[in-house]
């Protein structure tokens, strides 16, 4: 949503529970900023992860990942350090590194997700499905598992079975 006419060229902003959502491995991605609102700077994501999900380990070549935790927690893992996060903290996941982050808690997890720079929310959109408001996302199919890994080679990235073992 922009404001109105006269103000700033290019301000926008999304109001609470507003911005387009997809569901992506059992988790909700809501999309507060995007590359095409921020002229490429970045990308702001609102997660919303269920107890015991999260994506499996993986890389981006092109973009460093900051996380802000609302709400819960979250276990999250960059190369061989793992470090559990509560709501109030922040983490910085450059690129380059194997990452992961999983809810182990009981209740959902609700993280701000800061992406720079933006594009890749585009990768989400494109292996995602739409959210349907006031439904939880469906459970990850491990069926869709080499469908994921081939849409995050074509943005750079790599995904890795939880072994460490790379999927081709």
């Amino acid at each position: 949503m922009t404001f109105a006419e006269g103000s700033a060229p290019g301000v926008s902003y999304v109001r609470a529970g507003e911005g387009p959502a997809t569901w992506v491995v059992g988790d909700t991605y809501t999309f507060k900023a995007t590359a095409a609102s921020t002229g490429g700077a970045f990308a702001l994501i609102e997660a919303s992860i269920p107890p015991g999900n999260g994506p499996p380990p993986h890389l981006h070549t092109r973009e460093d990942e900051a996380f802000y935790l609302l709400d819960g927690e979250l276990e999250i893992s960059v190369g061989q350090q793992t470090t559990l996060v509560r709501a109030g903290d922040f983490a910085y996941l450059p690129r380059n590194f194997v990452h992961w982050f999983r809810n182990p808690g009981v209740a959902p997890a609700k993280a701000l997700i800061l992406v720079t720079p933006g594009g890749f929310e585009r990768f989400f959109t494109e292996i995602g499905v739409p959210a349907r408001p006031g439904e939880s996302a469906p459970p990850f199919d491990p069926a869709d598992g080499e469908h994921l890994a081939e849409v995050n080679r074509r943005y750079g990235g790599q995904i890795f079975a939880p072994t460490g073992a790379a999927t081709t």
